[in-house]
């Protein structure tokens, strides 16, 4: 049993298996497999209680295993389906075969915790599965996808005018997050939220999702969905990275920009060398296999949870069920893991050339480090303002009514200084 969970950390991390969350949870599968073939072949050929019966766990194992590692995200959607009630209904005949022909007390010690575990992990395939379907029935998508080369962003348009403000939101976070913002600013202008790949209703990347990446999606989102600029970036935490790195790669189509407590940049650009853009990534096996968790309704347990009351009901609901999604989950991991480059990307902007900028701090859980930062983030522009909401929270910024108001305005303010082409009000 030892040596098949070995295997199946091995498995998990082989350079031949992709650091994708359907492969490394078929590795592992294959690496269970053989702990329950090693039960059955050992117990044959070196003691008097053969358990013939470990046969058919391996072969359910490794047969899905092999499937998803090879084949991925669309088998994965026929499993979820039957994988939950095959593996109950195996898990109740693996107790009661090995009740009849082990007699020994490593039944009791070994065999009976993995059987609790795997019966365990059914139910929660099943919470998972039927929460899945009742969410994707419950929240349509408002907006449309729009492929930007391999996979499809989810993007939601409203109101009219020009400039059209992009709202980008927090690291793990989605477009229901910035709701009251967007119903806001939509009746003075177009407004456009959408979600970064793996959340929402967006589909996974097989890209690294660093700034510069996630600056280039945004670019061709907006431009293949027919979103004209210019645009008045407003980012919140490390969407605020994001928005500056587009401001630096395409500043010919950016007119103004807020930063709602964007989370700390690097001093100075640093580029990232190809060579480990490219090479074996152990952090994001590590997120691959952390994220199988959501696979067994972990995640779903913990959603109701989430702070996020004030929001309307609907896009709270909706924020709850993408935090029960196990793409989610993995797009959030992989965000952190490539927070350092995209820190670094951020930093690239050093001049937003006399455009509008404001800048809002949370007055509540900052310290000085991060006040001087915003302070730095403000001199990027002659036309800027600092403002710091001490009765608001980070979070707050955006999804609390009264705090959420004032960066509704902040965002208006700049709109109306790129329409008259006058200076922000101090």
């Amino acid at each position: 049993m030892a040596a098949g969970l070995v295997v199946a950390m091995l498995l998990a991390a082989a350079p031949f298996i992709r650091a994708r969350e359907s492969e490394v949870t078929g590795a592992v599968l294959c690496g269970f497999a053989v702990r329950w073939g090693l039960l059955a072949l050992l117990s044959v050929r070196f003691t008097d209680q053969p358990q013939r019966w470990a046969v058919a766990p391996a072969l359910f194992m490794g047969i899905s295993g092999l499937l998803l590692a090879w084949f991925g995200a669309p088998m994965d959607i026929v499993f979820s389906w039957v994988w939950p009630p095959v593996l109950l209904a195996l898990v109740i005949w693996i107790f009661f075969r090995s009740r009849r022909q082990l007699h020994s007390r490593s039944r009791r010690w070994v065999l009976y915790p993995v059987i609790a575990v795997l019966a365990l992990a059914s139910v929660g395939g099943a919470y998972q599965t039927l929460g899945a379907a009742a969410d994707a029935r419950d929240f349509p998508m408002p907006g449309q996808l729009v492929d930007v080369g391999g996979y499809s962003l989810h993007l939601n348009c409203t109101g009219t005018g020009s400039p059209t403000v992009v709202l980008q939101p927090g690291a793990g976070e989605m477009s229901s997050n910035h709701a009251l913002l967007s119903a806001s600013v939509s009746g003075r202008t177009r407004v456009c939220v959408y979600d970064r790949a793996g959340r929402g209703w967006s589909g996974p990347a097989d890209t690294v999702q660093d700034a510069a990446q996630i600056a280039a999606d945004l670019h061709t989102l907006l431009h293949s969905g027919n979103v004209p600029g210019p645009y008045v970036l407003a980012g919140h935490s490390f969407g605020g990275l994001y928005v500056q790195t587009f401001a630096a790669n395409y500043p010919d189509e950016v007119a103004g920009m807020v930063l709602i407590d964007s989370t700390d940049r690097a001093p100075a650009p640093v580029p990232r060398p190809v060579a480990v853009r490219d090479g074996y990534d152990l952090l994001s096996r590590v997120t691959a296999f952390i994220s199988i968790l959501g696979r067994v309704g972990a995640l779903r347990l913990y959603a109701p949870f989430e702070d996020v009351n004030s929001l309307p009901a609907q896009q709270r609901d909706e924020v709850r069920a993408n935090i029960a999604d196990p793409g989610n989950m993995r797009s959030t991991l992989d965000e952190y893991v490539q927070a350092n480059t995209s820190m670094e990307e951020a930093a690239s902007l050093q001049d937003f050339a006399g455009k509008p900028l404001v800048v809002l701090t949370a007055g509540i859980g900052n310290d000085a480090r991060h006040e001087a930062s915003q302070n730095g983030l403000a001199t990027l522009s002659t036309n800027s303002l600092h403002k710091t909401i001490d009765f608001a929270s980070h979070e707050a910024l955006v999804v609390e009514p009264d705090a959420a108001a004032v960066t509704a305005q902040a965002i208006l303010d700049v709109v109306s200084s790129v329409r008259t082409a006058a200076p922000l009000a101090k």
